[in-house]
């Protein structure tokens, strides 16, 4: 009789290492094992894990580091991720050692025997252990940290204790830890050899100019690389208490307003127009865009177009540290911005031209119009004569939308200050115009409006392409009475942001420039958003 074949299951193989945890780095067979064979698995598969579209060729080990407390160790690990396309990326990855299944639960990284005591390398942050080590050291950070690994910590930071601490939510690129319901550490994953600016931004804002509307700086985490450049790896705020983002407030707001247009029977081709890139006081809004939209939205935007002043105002009103320090327009930025508008412009003509056979309808006569005009889109980049602009540049968001604003009763809250994802950590650093951020608002204004559109268009009876015409009425007047707060409140504090058409042709400008970005990532990601930014650049080149 036939023996019947059982099936087994196939296990990672268990490695066993006689060097003790605190020296187990120093192991070069470890390091290749854990490099090469389990590594590339295992980082491929995270949220923050930024690679994805490219193909990991191998990893190394730039850094390592102790993060300890009272002889609790656990390592840092500076990874770099190297492509085939021939680039590299950095990630921070801390890991521990853990004998309990309890504490791997899913998160297992590497079955292993250390010293015939078997267990698991864990991604340390899912351990509470680390996590209170770490809240712990920035708590007892002393001035002037010369050492390897710096913590510190503001004055704000202190009559304190570790309580219990969690994970935020599901980030993209950064893992956000809870403390006491009261602060949030930011790990930063993808790591660059300077200082992020989320952390200078963030200290700089709270802790020099006291401004009030972000949350306030705590402390942060650095380390010194062998370069002796510093490398962000945490930064501690505190928390705000919210009632979410005002990318979703907004969502909400604006499906009141297109449920309004049926409700209160409006005539859309009859809606008050107003004049692009103007200025009005809520007082000076038509009576039926009042009565459609309702002054609830009217109020909302002014609040945050004064809150957006404020921050704007702390950024240009530093005169010693010269990271801050405003700075007029100059050959060398008029040059920078050129060579990196046009190189995007071309990246995104060719993912236009690979990507038509996916779009239909308004999106694609939209993008056979934006190809059409190719030439016209590409000279208004050119078209930037920094000898004929008086405004200033100062340190800016980089990244302004309404996903980066919390919202907090009747007031708004604005966060990460990392700046745009697609650009390097020096880009991300250049002093701009502060109507770059303006701009960027102003495009998730828009995406706001037809985001709304789309996702209730079962639920509206007018046609798209009229529900399309009344979004941009109401997005005329958003921007004119944003702008008239905006505007006033900075040029009562003296933050010279140009004269009025200039102000208007550099808006434009940040704003073409905003819109060809979005579009690679609709593209790529969901054609049927595609109209949006497409729309966006037809408005600025056709108007």
């Amino acid at each position: 009789m036939a023996k019947k074949e059982t099936k087994t299951i196939a296990q990672p193989p268990l490695y066993n290492f006689n060097n003790k945890w605190e020296e187990l780095l120093e192991n070069k067979e470890f390091i290749k094992v854990f490099l090469s064979d389990v590594l590339e698995d295992y980082i491929v598969k995270q949220r923050w894990y930024g690679g994805k579209a490219s193909k990991l060729k191998y990893i190394e080990l730039a850094e390592s580091f102790r993060i300890q407390k009272d002889g609790e160790v656990y390592y840092g690990l500076i990874l770099e991720v190297n492509f085939t396309e021939a680039f590299y990326q950095h990630y921070f990855l801390p890991i521990a050692f853990v004998s309990d299944e309890n504490f791997a639960k899913d998160d297992r990284i590497l079955p292993i025997s250390i010293q015939n005591q078997k267990g698991y390398i864990i991604d340390a942050i899912n351990l509470e252990a680390f996590r209170k080590v770490v809240f712990e050291r920035i708590l007892t950070a002393v001035p002037k940290d010369k050492t390897r690994v710096r913590y510190h910590k503001s004055e704000l930071f202190k009559d304190c204790v570790y309580e219990s601490s969690r994970y935020m939510g599901m980030e993209q690129s950064n893992t956000s830890i809870v403390y006491n319901e009261k602060y949030v550490l930011k790990f930063f994953r993808r790591i660059y050899s300077d200082r992020n600016p989320d952390y200078e931004m963030s200290r700089f804002l709270s802790d020099k100019k006291d401004y009030k509307n972000t949350p306030a700086y705590l402390g942060s985490v650095q380390i010194k690389d062998a370069d002796n450049l510093n490398i962000t790896i945490g930064l501690m705020q505190e928390m705000v208490e919210n009632q979410g983002d005002a990318w979703e407030y907004m969502l909400m707001e604006f499906h009141k307003v297109f449920s309004n247009l049926e409700y209160k029977r409006i005539d859309i081709s009859k809606l008050p127009r107003t004049e692009d890139y103007g200025r009005l006081e809520i007082k000076d809004v038509p009576a039926q865009i009042i009565d459609w939209v309702g002054l609830n939205v009217f109020t909302k935007i002014q609040t945050l177009a004064k809150r957006t002043a404020e921050m704007h105002i702390a950024l240009g009103s530093e005169f010693e540290d010269t990271a801050f320090t405003p700075s007029h327009f100059n050959g060398d930025y008029e040059v920078w911005l050129k060579n990196r508008l046009l190189y995007q412009f071309q990246n995104r003509l060719n993912t236009i031209e690979n990507n038509l056979h996916k779009l239909d309808g308004l999106a694609l006569e939209l993008a056979n119009e934006f190809l059409e005009q190719k030439n016209i889109i590409r000279k208004r980049f050119v078209d930037f004569d920094w000898t004929k602009l008086k405004g200033e540049r100062i340190r800016v968001h980089g990244d302004y939308h309404l996903g980066q604003v919390l919202v907090k009763d009747d007031d708004f809250y604005i966060l990460d200050f990392e700046g745009e994802p697609e650009s390097t950590i020096r880009d991300r650093k250049v002093k701009q115009p502060p109507l770059k951020d303006i701009a960027g608002l102003f495009r998730s204004f828009h995406y706001a409006i037809y985001a709304t559109i789309f996702n209730n268009l079962d639920l509206y009876k007018h046609e798209q392409h009229h529900l399309f015409e009344a979004g941009e009425v109401l997005y005329q007047y958003l921007k004119s009475v944003f702008l008239e707060t905006y505007v006033t409140k900075v040029q009562e504090a003296n933050l010279n942001i140009g004269y009025n058409q200039e102000r208007i042709f550099l808006l434009k400008y940040a704003m073409l420039e905003k819109a060809v970005y979005e579009l690679g990532y609709e593209l790529n990601s969901r054609p049927k958003w595609a109209v949006i930014p497409l729309k966006g650049i037809s408005n600025i080149i056709n108007n």
